[in-house]
């Protein structure tokens, strides 16, 4: 195209929300007329299928769930039952809070919580740390640190380094299931350190779960400081507008009304039925153009803002949960998903934008441009040109750049980074997710990789179980083959061998015996007189 061309291309497709401040260009993705008339089909549907899981229609048949997280920033458009659950959790979140900022609910002994530790995992863990990475003042009323991995040495870390201030910890543990082993032990973890202080956990303790849970029983959630709960119809990846991200904003002095609004005011833009005016149907046309509806393409999501640099994180689990899938809505194997990935600028033209404009050509790029510069005037570093400036044209030399090599992008701009903003932005991709779904024919409020990912996990620690009783049992050295025909087939060979090493490594008690080079020759046994756990 001609520089003419493309710049009437621009005018033809740009979005604007005047309320939202929000600029979308789609200009540099190519599309055709016959593209477009071949999807208008697939988005009239799209529009009735999300009009329908607004109002209440089963979205994820796999699971026969409703899909709610539209209705907490609007609770009017909500079911009544589920409606008087907002209301009454926001009510619930607004008063903890305020009574914690206050020092009403304080720790023992402490006039104020001075910290907050959040243990949880995926979207109960990508979302707060987004937001708090995004919106946290300079000095909030409390630091907040998180426990979002089942890691021994990341938990030692996070916890000594609270050390002494544990005392002045206020701790959430999230899982809506309540069986999620990651939090489940970052929870014992946790309560263990409080214990070898001398501190009775429950004072300090938030629980976030569904009533009647398995960590709600197990640990009489009702004894801790406070429970909230977790809707059956919000899954983790949409939860970050829910109990599970707004508390530990609002501990942090995040105006989380202010989140829900800039919310709603997007959801409002994004139910228009044309793929013009709507925002997100434009990032999903963008989308299916760009990887052919087959996901062909990788999606790179480039913000230039330092603020914004773990929105690719929080995007990966949105956008790869939620559109990776092995079957179809009628059972056929697709292996749909779109690979998401991302940096920061101008971090990333020091990065990998080498391998972006000249290398492999598997991905197309979302720039994420933020107008205002700062809170205030900034200095001139050249006649005329301020650090502000500089990063502006890092963004659009990098697009141009990639433009000029054939390299497709999205510039998706906002006039600053506050409360408002991020709430839109975060509708704004749960929508255009929830559209691309439709188009491509995949439920995207599932995700059965997970589930067996976790069964997985945990025949693999029945093995392990199996494999002590058999060496505790046994007066003398097993080979690895021999243990794996004991407790399980020939076939598991490897698995054992993998269990042994790892727990010989670790004051477990088992002890290797042999050439490590050559694993079928090791013989493995059991010390009684070890400090065995």
């Amino acid at each position: 195209m001609t520089a003419q061309e493309l710049w009437q291309r621009y005018q033809d497709w740009l979005y604007f929300n005047e309320k939202l401040g929000l600029y979308l260009d789609i200009s540099r993705i190519h599309f055709s007329d016959v593209l477009l008339k071949q999807v208008q089909p697939k988005f009239t549907k799209a529009f009735e299928a999300m009009q329908a899981l607004e109002a209440g229609a089963i979205a994820n048949p796999d699971e026969n769930r409703m899909v709610g997280h539209y209705w907490l920033r609007n609770p009017d458009i909500a079911p009544a039952p589920f409606k008087e659950e907002v209301v009454e959790t926001l009510a619930q979140i607004d008063d903890f809070v305020q009574k914690v900022h206050q020092g009403i609910i304080h720790p023992p002994h402490e006039l104020k919580f001075t910290d907050v530790l959040s243990i949880g995992i995926g979207g109960s863990a990508l979302g707060p740390q987004f937001v708090s990475e995004a919106l946290s003042p300079d000095f909030p009323p409390l630091a907040i640190h998180f426990i979002d991995n089942t890691d021994p040495a990341g938990i030692d870390r996070i916890v000594n380094r609270l050390k002494a201030r544990l005392k002045t910890t206020l701790v959430i543990v999230i899982s809506k299931s309540g069986g999620t082993s990651e939090t489940r032990n970052g929870l014992l973890e946790v309560k263990h350190a409080y214990t070898q202080l001398g501190l009775h956990f429950p004072d300090y303790a938030v629980a976030m779960t569904m009533s009647g849970s398995k960590m709600d029983i197990q640990e009489q959630c009702d004894l801790w400081l406070a429970k909230l709960p977790i809707f059956d119809w919000i899954g983790g990846r949409t939860s970050e507008l829910s109990s599970v991200g707004l508390l530990s904003a609002a501990l942090l002095g995040i105006d989380i009304k202010a989140m829900l609004a800039g919310a709603k005011m997007m959801d409002d833009a994004t139910r228009i039925p044309e793929i013009k005016g709507n925002p997100a149907a434009l990032l999903a046309l963008s989308w299916y153009a760009a990887g052919n509806g087959k996901g062909d393409k990788d999606m790179v999501i480039l913000p230039y803002k330092d603020s914004l640099l773990l929105f690719s994180r929080y995007l990966q689990q949105l956008v790869m949960e939620s559109l990776g899938k092995e079957y179809d809505l009628d059972g056929h194997i697709v292996h749909q998903g779109i690979t998401v990935y991302g940096n920061k600028g101008s971090t990333d033209q020091h990065a990998y934008v080498q391998q972006l404009r000249e290398g492999v050509g598997n991905f197309f790029a979302t720039f994420i441009e933020v107008l205002e510069d700062r809170n205030g005037p900034s200095i001139e570093i050249e006649p005329h040109a301020t650090s502000g400036d500089f990063l502006f044209g890092c963004l659009q030399g990098t697009r141009e750049a990639l433009y000029e090599n054939h390299r497709a992008s999205i510039t998706l701009t906002i006039t600053r980074v506050d409360a408002q903003t991020i709430g839109a932005l975060i509708a704004l991709y749960e929508r255009a997710v929830g559209l691309y779904a439709s188009l491509v024919n995949i439920n995207a409020y599932h995700q059965p990789g997970v589930e067996a990912g976790k069964q997985a996990a945990t025949q693999f620690l029945a093995l392990q179980q199996d494999i002590l009783k058999v060496l505790k049992e046994t007066n003398e050295p097993l080979s690895v083959h021999t243990l794996a025909e004991k407790v399980a087939t020939l076939d598991q060979v490897e698995t054992v061998y993998k269990i042994v090493r790892h727990m010989a490594a670790n004051p477990r008690g088992i002890v290797l015996q042999g050439d490590l080079t050559k694993p079928d020759g090791l013989m493995v046994s059991y010390d009684r007189l070890s400090n065995a756990v």
